[in-house]
């Protein structure tokens, strides 16, 4: 156990720079949304989702409801339901609360390091766990360094920092691009954001144009599949 948690850390050393990074941003922007340090904490402990965070922060000064909050933060979290199908076979007779617990720390990376790791040779759940717990402490460590650091910056848009928001998602759809379908479902899901936006005056119109968008996918997928 000991040896897989250590090998499955110093394995994600090297992208924890990245994410490291990237947390720094997400600190330095809530200073200008007014979160306290403690908040921002609870936040990395229980939600620990980098987009979903950004998405969270982002909402948090617009008169949105808290439900609205939470379900564009879980729409943008589904993906994990696919991730945690492709771990099944780390987990194989283990306790519901070994599961829960080492699948709240998945991320991405870790997951992708897990994932071609395991094609070339045997590893258990104990690599995923040190993985994730590197990519946590880093990601920790980020935010609470751009929080500090935001304080010293009294306007973050100055800098570009806002931007952020939007330049974090250009890169998932950018890396998650694969085939025709996917483009014609970005395009078709953004054209719809903006025109719900227009006529919505909540953020709701994120979440109807998450779900037309995946509904549209799906169906473009399913006629490509009998073709």
């Amino acid at each position: 156990m000991n040896n897989e948690l250590k090998n499955g850390f110093m394995a994600n050393l090297p992208i924890s720079i990245s994410v490291f990074a990237y947390g720094t941003v997400l600190g330095i922007i809530c200073t200008s949304k007014s979160l306290t340090f403690l908040q921002l904490a609870l936040m990395n402990i229980f939600v620990f989702a980098g987009s979903s965070q950004f998405v969270i922060v982002d909402m948090i000064d617009n008169p949105t409801s808290l439900s609205i909050i939470i379900g564009s933060a879980l729409l943008i979290n589904l993906r994990y339901f696919l991730i945690s199908a492709s771990l099944n076979n780390l987990f194989y007779d283990s306790s519901l609360r070994k599961k829960a617990l080492f699948m709240h720390f998945v991320t991405d990376e870790s997951w992708a390091i897990t994932m071609s790791k395991n094609k070339n040779e045997k590893i258990n759940n104990y690599f995923l766990f040190g993985g994730g717990l590197c990519i946590f402490i880093t990601w920790f460590l980020g935010t609470m360094t751009g929080y500090y650091f935001g304080k010293l910056i009294s306007n973050p848009n100055l800098y570009g920092l806002d931007f952020a928001f939007l330049a974090l998602f250009t890169a998932l759809i950018t890396t998650m691009y694969k085939t025709k379908s996917d483009l014609i479902t970005y395009i078709s899901t953004a054209s719809i954001a903006i025109i719900l936006e227009k006529y919505i005056n909540n953020m709701s119109y994120i979440i109807f144009s998450s779900l037309i968008g995946s509904s549209l996918y799906i169906i473009l997928n399913k006629r490509v599949s009998n073709e």
